[in-house]
């Protein structure tokens, strides 16, 4: 998701180049890096926004839901290929580097997510694997960051290319920083990844690369769907299917590389509400299923409208209470 999106209403053998990348294409072991670590950032990271949507204070919400963990949105490009926040603000020295030394000195760490709905996005901007892979690396060292987030989406999701441009700066980035753990969001349909999912996925496969987590985004279908918790379930139980297929694993290791990232209240589809009982239903289904990641959009929206106002980027649209989500996804451990 973006903040354009989010103001209207609320994201075998061989070898294989892409760009001037070219990797071993040997599929890596889901069980392997599952066992990396014990206890992930981004396990349990809610998205907040620092660019809209009236940002909450992290630490005021650290110490009222009992989080430690948020994923920032969104790094995205300003000029040729160089990283920026939401490509206007600096990397480092301004209120998102603040903002990041202070939810590390109150005990929580962060996830710094790439891309978006809208925006220029790195991948569009870097010209191949290697330089794209370079600007991830910026933030990383920038931040000495232990997790990062690409939210794949429409421009870099839509085009063949740029998906496999991604990919392999992706594989780059986690050959150079052993430990890091890396998620790949992207949209889905109501029983899983559609055809750039699984074109995704494959790209991944031919390189041999396996992220930390294949996050799905379950909503803004473009369908009416009457229970977003149960569909969220299903969408995520099409995108085990198409792992166990591609990566040659049983179904239950496949779903310890599986996050969802929900979008709470009132989603950007008129006919789409996530509430409290849904994101129970699906906090219990990643939990029996030790799922790698549960995750939503976004903090900013989680507090009930005013009296008389609609749902917007600072509120869900539902009667809840102030920063619910939040405090249910904190205690979200796998």
């Amino acid at each position: 998701m973006d903040a354009d999106e989010a103001s209207t209403c609320w994201g075998g053998p061989g070898a294989t180049a892409i760009g001037s990348l070219s990797l071993v294409t040997v599929a890596p072991s889901l069980s392997a890096v599952a066992q990396a670590s014990t206890q992930p950032v981004e396990m349990a990271a809610p998205y907040e926004y620092l660019g809209w949507g009236s940002p909450p204070s992290p630490t005021r919400v650290m110490a009222t839901t009992g989080t430690k963990d948020f994923t920032l949105a969104f790094i995205l490009s300003h000029g040729a290929c160089n990283p920026q926040w939401d490509g206007s603000r600096p990397l480092t020295g301004g209120v998102d580097a603040s903002t990041i030394n202070s939810i590390r000195a109150a005990g929580g760490d962060v996830v710094a997510s790439f891309g978006g709905w809208s925006g220029k996005k790195l991948g569009n901007s870097c010209k191949n694997s290697t330089v794209l892979a370079a600007a991830y690396q910026k933030v990383i060292t920038a931040y000495s960051l232990k997790a990062i987030d690409i939210d794949i989406e429409h421009g870099e999701m839509s085009n063949p290319k740029i998906r496999q441009r991604v990919i392999g700066a992706l594989a780059i980035v986690q050959a150079a920083n052993p430990g890091l753990e890396i998620s790949v969001t992207f949209g889905v349909s109501p029983r899983g990844p559609d055809a750039n999912g699984l074109s995704l996925i494959s790209d991944a496969v031919a390189l041999g690369f396996q992220p930390s987590a294949w996050t799905i985004m379950p909503f803004d279908f473009g369908v009416p769907v009457s229970d977003m918790g149960a569909t969220s379930i299903t969408a995520a139980q099409g995108l085990d299917a198409d792992l166990v297929t591609a990566y040659h694993e049983s179904a239950t290791t496949a779903y310890l590389h599986i996050g969802i990232s929900s979008m709470n209240g009132r989603t950007d589809e008129s006919d789409e509400t996530v509430s409290a009982a849904d994101f129970q239903n699906i906090f219990g289904f990643a939990q029996a299923n030790h799922l790698a990641r549960l995750t939503f959009w976004s903090v900013n929206r989680d507090r009930p409208c005013t009296s008389g106002s609609p749902v917007s980027d600072s509120c869900s649209g539902i009667a809840q209470q102030p920063f619910a989500f939040t405090a249910l996804d904190a205690q979200y451990h796998g």
